[in-house]
């Protein structure tokens, strides 16, 4: 299931990075790695804001679709 259904607050463990090498590179420097926790913090007109790796990041809905929990 990708990021965008994740439910508010709950964590998530990542199963799965899609997209092309240059996005998921961009992720993973981000700190989405395959095996990670993640936890939607709040979500606005479909973009995220989320907890991974004890830091926050926003992202859009396009990227967060491309991680898989």
């Amino acid at each position: 299931m990708p990021l965008t259904f994740a439910t508010v607050g709950e964590d998530n463990i990542i199963k799965k990075i899609g997209g092309n090498p240059q996005v998921k590179q961009h992720l993973e420097n981000l700190g989405f790695v395959t095996g990670g926790i993640v936890s939607v913090v709040s979500t606005i007109g479909g973009n995220l804001i989320v907890n991974v790796k004890d830091s926050r990041v926003a992202i859009s809905k396009e990227m967060a679709s491309k991680i898989l929990i």
